[in-house]
């Protein structure tokens, strides 16, 4: 497993959260909701690109 997919995973959480804070304390919850929202599609875009390289090694390593 590559360790740099859970630092960029940590760094996206740890901007997100710091964005969500900034965010809230200033009454822009609206905003906050938006960013976190934003965060979590960046990540889920990650972890499916990993995924589909994973299926693609299942599919060559089984020859289908």
């Amino acid at each position: 497993m590559e360790i740099d997919l859970i630092f960029k995973i940590a760094a996206v959480g740890i901007i997100v959260s710091i964005l969500n804070q900034v965010l809230e304390r200033s009454g822009r919850g609206e905003q906050a909701t938006m960013t976190s929202l934003a965060g979590l599609v960046v990540v889920l875009m990650i972890v499916v690109e990993r995924i589909a390289d994973l299926f693609a090694l299942v599919k060559s390593l089984f020859g289908f």
